[in-house]
């Protein structure tokens, strides 16, 4: 007896509805640039971002508190007068996290049908500004440099350097993440998570540099 074989049933996954009540769903743009905006990525991701914003706590609370010991027992502490594009520097990075926080607004109206120009506008502003962050701490360097002061100069200029430099290697990750996120949306792909997770760690750049400028400038 013969037997007969069926093919399984054709489905048009352009047609198919996208749910988004969690795991792999996401929304799809009414204006149809956009492929894909997933609401969920695996936890790790998130998780990883928080794991790693604790041990940089960590990590600076052990040079502040080196610093407090090394200055309380030190006869050959100097004041260092901080250079003053470092508070030009901190305007910048305080404006890259409104255009950042601008950013993910306008993704989400991307996410309900809108253009997909103002999202990219505002998360290439958010890399340019970061950039002339970086830039502006080089240029900081520089004007220490300028006045003969080198990381072995004096204890008060190491801890300075250590710290800037330090945090602006973390600026650049952070930079480094924000061109994952342009290339992903450019790409029609990114997920909500990886934005949310790129904003909290920019945004806690900004707070940490904050308490960076405060313990250099009344410690230092």
């Amino acid at each position: 007896m013969a037997t007969t074989i069926h093919e399984p049933p054709k489905i048009d996954l352009t047609q198919a509805p996208i749910s988004t009540s969690g795991g792999g769903g996401g929304f799809a743009a009414a204006g149809g640039d956009l492929k894909l905006l997933s609401t969920y990525s695996p936890p790790p991701a998130t998780t990883a971002v928080w794991v790693g914003i604790a041990a940089i706590t960590m990590s600076f609370i052990a040079f502040t508190s080196a610093l407090i010991v090394r200055k309380g027992g030190a006869p050959d502490w100097k004041h260092l007068v901080l250079p003053p594009i470092l508070y030009w520097n901190t305007a910048v990075l305080l404006a890259s996290s409104f255009t950042l926080e601008g950013a993910r607004k306008q993704v989400g109206a991307y996410m309900r049908g809108a253009t997909a120009a103002k999202s990219a506008f505002w998360l290439h502003a958010t890399l340019g500004l970061g950039l002339l962050f970086v830039a502006g701490q080089y240029l900081a360097w520089l004007q220490l440099r300028a006045q003969g002061l080198y990381v072995a100069t004096s204890p008060n200029s190491s801890f300075f350097y250590v710290f800037t430099v330090i945090h602006a290697l973390h600026v650049l990750g952070g930079l480094l993440g924000l061109g994952y996120v342009i290339r992903r949306f450019h790409a029609g792909v990114l997920r909500k998570s990886t934005l949310d997770a790129t904003s909290h760690y920019w945004h806690f750049m900004d707070v940490l540099w904050l308490y960076l400028l405060f313990v250099l400038w009344s410690k230092i």
